[in-house]
């Protein structure tokens, strides 16, 4: 299992939350500020199986506006998760 940690702009949540619920994606969505983005931002932490990644990092790309000069669209962290247990 992966855990996708992702930090977008406020202005993308709502686009991109529908989109990724449409494809099945379960997520924790998390206000933040911090300074990835230096704007508003929302986390996502997503729990998804290795083969998973490349199509959420797709929709991604596809969904988040197009980045303010010199500021990012969004930040994506994929790490190893040794534990995913829903209960």
């Amino acid at each position: 299992m992966k855990l996708l940690i992702a930090v977008i702009r406020d202005v993308d949540d709502t686009a991109l939350t529908e989109r990724l619920t449409e494809r099945g994606f379960r997520f924790t969505r998390m206000a933040s500020t911090g300074g990835f983005l230096r704007k508003g931002n929302v986390t996502l932490l997503i729990g998804l199986p290795q083969e998973k990644v490349d199509e959420a990092v797709d929709i991604f790309r596809q969904t988040c506006c197009p980045a303010e000069a010199g500021r990012n669209r969004a930040v994506l962290f994929v790490v190893d998760s040794p534990v995913f247990e829903q209960i």
